[in-house]
């Protein structure tokens, strides 16, 4: 497979091979377990190996899929060793993942012709929203935009502070009013700004609420309703950020989310603190939806754009 071919950027690769350890560590324990005592791949090592797989919060529906190709390859090759299972598990997940949107990017760029190109930033409070609108700033600046936050999340008075922070700390404007305010009038005010400062990006925090909350559908609407009164389009790209090491839980917010709003493109957090690194395959294969960035590290620098072939060696190296 060409995949198996590519050469990787060191230092981001070393990142992501760092992030991924937990996940790695626990997945192979797991696996090693499953099949010892075993020569063979036979119906009992597919048997754990599917539990190994749930139990990896790969979740069900993809986990079926995986075992579905093994059982085929099993079938056709007659014989497969156990020592080559870790090989085939491998290939077969890459192939799952090639089959998704997931992973086309490989830096922060934005398109020529969207100006400024809008992201509405949607999740649950404590999924690491804040930061990874911080972090996503940070690149965006690094790669040579021009960029303004807005603070649309006016429920929470630390939601507007900690966003302050990290404008502070990145070097971009933050587009806020009080506490209470419409969060619809904060995302109409950043967008004219944006246009007047002739910024390139704008990044628009929205309030983290329960995502079975009809009126959070509402709002989301409203919000973006608005923003078209600005720019006509906006916005191109709807992000929910999801907390990797909830597991199955972040499964969950993403049916939510996408039944409130048409989310356009996921990033996945905290995949450094977590053996439930597997939740991305699943959320990859499951949801038609990209998931364009993960966050594998505290560091100012350790959001990435996911990239499946990258993922997929780290995971197996």
């Amino acid at each position: 497979m060409s995949f198996f071919k590519r050469i990787f950027s060191s230092e981001k690769k070393e990142t992501l091979d760092k992030g991924l350890e937990l996940t790695k560590t626990s997945f192979f324990s797991k696996l090693t377990k499953a099949v010892a005592g075993k020569s063979k791949v036979d119906d009992e090592v597919l048997d754990n190996l599917e539990e190994v797989l749930v139990s990896s919060d790969v979740g069900v529906e993809t986990t079926l899929k995986i075992i579905q190709r093994i059982e085929n390859r099993v079938s056709n090759d007659k014989y497969i060793g156990t020592e080559a299972l870790n090989q085939i598990l491998r290939e077969e997940i890459a192939g799952l993942l090639s089959e998704t949107k997931s992973g086309e990017e490989t830096d922060f760029t934005i398109p020529a012709n969207k100006k400024p190109y809008v992201i509405m930033v949607v999740g649950v409070n404590g999924v690491g929203k804040t930061t990874t609108i911080g972090k996503l700033a940070n690149q965006f600046k690094k790669a040579g935009y021009k960029v303004v936050l807005g603070a649309a999340d006016t429920f929470r008075a630390a939601a507007i502070d900690q966003l302050q922070i990290w404008a502070d700390r990145v070097g971009v404007p933050l587009v806020k009013q009080q506490m209470g305010s419409d969060p619809a009038s904060v995302a109409f005010d950043t967008l004219q700004s944006s246009v007047s400062q002739n910024a390139d990006v704008v990044i628009i925090d929205t309030a983290g609420r329960l995502h079975n909350k009809v009126n959070l559908m509402t709002e989301l609407t409203k919000v973006k309703r608005v923003m078209q009164k600005v720019v006509a389009d906006a916005p191109h790209d709807v992000l929910l950020v999801l907390d990797g090491s909830t597991g199955q839980n972040a499964f969950e917010q993403a049916k939510q989310f996408t039944v409130a709003t048409e989310v356009s493109c996921l990033a996945v957090t905290k995949l450094d603190g977590t053996a439930k690194g597997g939740v991305v395959i699943g959320i990859s294969d499951q949801f038609q939806i990209p998931v364009k960035y993960i966050g594998v590290g505290e560091g100012i620098d350790d959001l990435q754009v996911f990239n499946k072939f990258e993922f997929v060696d780290s995971f197996f190296k």
